[in-house]
C-alpha cells in the first residue's frame, strides 16, 4: 500500500457527527469534546479558533480548520470573549452563561445556535479514526491547521446538511472526507507546511524510489543492499541519504511501516496473527508479536482487543 494512498483513504467518516451552528455575536462555545480530529469551517460571519496549547487564530469565510484531539479549544467571536457554552464528550452540550442553544435544535437535530438569522454560519465535523496509516501522518499535524478552504466542498456540505433527505447521512460522510482530503493534499503540497520527513523526501531521486519499494511490498524480506540495488544506488549512498532525508535508516523505517499496517490488519476480525505476518514481511506470528511488543509495549493480541 502506498502510504500517502493509505493516509488520505484511511479517514473515512461513518457517521460523523456534523453540525450546522448558526451564532449571534458574542458568542464562545468551549469544546471539550476529545475527538482525535475535528474539521471546522466558517460559512460567513466571524470566528476565531483558540487552542489551549496554541496561539488564537482567525477564521476567514471558506477557511478550513483541521483540530486535532484529545487537546480543549474554543471557538468565538472574539479572542476576548469569555465562553458560555460547553462541549463535552459525546457532543453533550451545557450552557453556563447566556442564551441557552441546547434547545436550538432543528427537526434533523443538524443545526444549533442562536436561530436562523444568526450572523456566524459554522459547520462541524468530528472523526473517529479508526486507521494507524492515516493516525501516523495526522499526529504529525500542528494542532490547528487552518488552509484556504475549498469552495465546492464546503458549498456542498452546506447545502446537503441543512436539507434531512433519505440517505443524507451517507452522503454527508463522503462530503466531510472529501473536504479533509482537500485540506490534507493542500497541506503536504504547500511549501515548509511541516509536512512529515518521509513525504517530503519522496521526490528525492535516491529515497523515492526506495520509499515506494517499502510502500508497496513490505513482505519482501528487504535489507539495505538489496533495497539499493532495486533502486541502482550504492548500499552506502541510500543508508546516508535516507538517513539524512527521512531522519532514521532504512531498516528502522521499514520496521515501523510494518507495524503500522500490522495494527490496521489486526483489527479485521478473520485476520489471524500468522497471516497478518506473512503480509507485513515477517516469517512467522511469533516474529511479529516480538518485534510489535518491542516497539509498541503490547502483543498483537492485546492490541486487537483494544481496538
Amino acid at each position: 500500500m502506498d502510504s500517502l494512498i493509505g493516509l488520505l483513504d484511511g479517514p473515512r467518516a461513518r457517521g460523523a457527527f456534523l453540525l450546522r451552528s448558526l451564532l449571534e455575536p458574542p458568542y464562545a462555545l468551549r469544546i471539550a469534546d476529545e475527538a482525535p480530529l475535528t474539521v471546522i469551517t466558517l460559512v460567513r460571519g466571524v470566528a476565531w479558533v483558540l487552542p489551549d496549547d496554541g496561539e488564537p487564530a482567525p477564521l476567514r469565510p471558506y477557511d478550513v480548520a483541521l483540530v486535532r484531539g484529545p487537546g480543549h479549544y474554543t471557538v468565538a467571536d472574539d479572542p476576548g470573549t469569555p465562553w458560555q457554552t460547553l462541549i463535552g464528550p459525546g457532543q453533550t452540550c451545557t450552557t453556563l452563561a447566556g442564551p441557552d442553544r441546547t434547545a436550538s435544535v432543528d427537526a434533523g437535530g443538524r443545526t444549533w445556535g442562536d436561530g436562523p438569522d444568526g450572523g456566524t454560519l459554522l459547520l462541524t465535523g468530528t472523526y473517529q479514526l479508526r486507521s494507524e496509516v492515516s493516525r501516523r501522518l495526522l499526529t504529525a499535524l500542528p494542532t490547528l491547521l487552518i488552509r484556504p478552504g475549498a469552495t465546492g466542498p464546503v458549498e456542498l456540505l452546506a447545502a446537503e446538511i441543512g436539507r434531512p433527505e433519505p440517505g443524507q447521512e451517507l452522503v454527508l460522510d463522503r462530503i466531510l472526507d472529501l473536504l479533509l482530503v482537500a485540506v490534507l493534499r493542500g497541506w503536504l503540497a504547500a511549501p515548509g507546511s511541516g509536512a512529515p520527513a518521509w513525504y517530503r523526501a519522496r521526490d528525492d531521486a535516491v529515497v523515492g524510489p526506495a520509499l515506494r519499494l517499502l510502500h508497496e511490498e513490505p513482505d519482501r524480506p528487504w535489507t539495505v543492499a538489496a533495497l539499493a540495488g532495486r533502486c541502482g544506488v550504492s548500499r552506502s549512498a541510500l543508508a546516508r541519504r535516507f538517513t539524512e532525508l527521512v531522519g532514521q535508516p532504512p531498516m528502522t523505517y521499514l520496521t515501523a511501516w510494518r507495524l503500522t499496517l500490522a495494527a490496521d490488519l489486526l483489527r479485521e476480525p478473520e485476520a489471524t496473527i500468522g497471516a497478518v505476518a506473512r503480509r507485513v514481511g515477517y516469517g512467522s506470528s511469533y516474529a511479529l508479536s516480538a518485534a510489535f511488543k518491542r516497539e509498541r509495549g503490547m502483543s498483537p493480541q492485546e492490541h486487537r482487543r483494544q481496538a
